[in-house]
């Protein structure tokens, strides 16, 4: 199973920005993340994410 990077966002929506990279990585990993959406985090770019909105614009850059 893959995982869109919309649907990523929407489980992520409880995080409190400003969030880096590696942080959305080990919340992901603590949470219980599939393999998939995990990879998918991994895939960002290293910077600092401030708000949904520009990790969403990240993560829809990845597809």
């Amino acid at each position: 199973m893959t995982v869109s990077g919309v649907e990523l966002q929407e489980y992520l929506a409880g995080l409190d920005y400003p969030v880096s990279k590696e942080d959305l990585v080990r919340w992901g990993q603590e949470n219980g993340l599939g393999t998939a959406a995990l990879q998918l985090l991994r895939a960002l770019p290293p910077e600092q994410f401030d708000s949904p909105d520009e990790l969403g614009e990240a993560l829809r850059d990845l597809g």
